[in-house]
């Protein structure tokens, strides 16, 4: 990743100054991502089911290879953002054990972090050459967020999450 993912709050505020919406920015590097302050908060909170950090670099690669590179997702850009943007840590920690697996997993709010390989289809699909502005709607984990920060100038995304 270009930057570790640092926050910071912002208020978006009606014609009579009323807050409409909280929203949490935050940035990979350059590059600004909005999402709700309550989807950020809201998975349940346990102890992780750590696994040290070389494990989960090793499952990754795994991933890559196997899940993806093996079905044909071959821009070499693409498979690297893969392999550099840890998507344990964009699960429920409870869950981190499950997060190279293929197979998209619960994040909370009724949602799911994508399959590792729709994700990279998807991207790939784009053709993203580094100096796009990207608008993602649909915020999820932030993992695709992250994924498209790793090869575009700018990505913004949004979530809603109702109270």
């Amino acid at each position: 990743m270009k930057g570790a993912p640092q926050t910071g709050p912002s208020q978006t505020l009606g014609p009579t100054g009323e807050p409409l919406v909280a929203m949490n920015a935050i940035r990979f590097g350059p590059i600004p991502l909005f999402c709700t302050a309550l989807l950020l908060v809201s998975c349940p909170m346990t102890q992780p089911e750590s696994a040290p950090p070389n494990d989960y670099a090793q499952k990754r690669r795994e991933m890559v290879k196997t899940q993806i590179e093996a079905r044909g997702v071959s821009d070499s850009r693409v498979l690297e953002a893969l392999n550099r943007v840890p998507r344990h840590e964009f699960v429920p920690q409870e869950r981190r054990s499950s997060a190279y697996r293929d197979q998209p997993l619960p994040i909370g709010h009724r949602q799911t972090i994508s399959q590792p390989y729709i994700v990279a289809l998807m991207t790939e699909q784009l053709q993203l050459s580094g100096d796009e502005k990207v608008l993602e709607i649909g915020t999820g984990s932030g993992y695709q967020a992250a994924i498209l920060g790793e090869l575009a100038d700018e990505v913004y995304s949004i979530e809603i999450v109702t109270p």
